[in-house]
């Protein structure tokens, strides 16, 4: 079925997910899972152009994706990871074809219409501009912190 699965995380509650679709998936058709989270903050979209160190952020997403990937790897799971740059969904596209991956599985927001207009949508333009067929699940939001202190 599939032998490579490319799964971009967004470093956000909406990734817990998408991680555990994949690990099923993967672990149901014994494919290897790329994990990738692709950084967009100033100093990882100038980094080469400006010869920018990586940032502090970088290094954070970094860790993310690697704790990903160990998680994966803990449950069986063949699992590697790529910390990219730019812009997302040209990074996501092109990772998944220099890869080799077979298909790329994403959480989405659920935004529709005028949220997408406003705020973009990363899913929806690898979904419209990729070669690679594209598996979307909706996210959740984390859950408010709810505490038992004073009010």
């Amino acid at each position: 079925m599939f032998r490579k699965i490319l799964l971009p995380v967004e470093h956000s509650s909406y990734d817990a997910a998408i991680v555990d679709y994949v690990r099923r998936l993967a672990t149901s058709c014994g494919a290897s899972v790329l994990v990738i989270h692709v950084a967009d903050g100033f100093a990882a979209r100038n980094l080469k152009e400006l010869g920018l160190r990586e940032s502090e952020e970088m290094r954070e997403d970094r860790e993310y994706v690697e704790q990903v990937a160990r998680g994966l790897s803990a449950s069986g799971v063949v699992a590697d990871c790529l910390l990219a740059a730019g812009d997302p969904s040209v990074e996501i596209r092109a990772a998944a074809e220099r890869e080799g991956c077979d298909l790329i599985a994403m959480a989405t927001h659920g935004h529709r219409f005028f949220k997408d207009l406003f705020y973009g949508s990363v899913a929806n333009e690898v979904r419209h501009q990729s070669r690679v067929p594209v598996l979307l699940v909706l996210g959740k939001p984390a859950e408010p912190a709810t505490g038992s202190g004073p009010a």
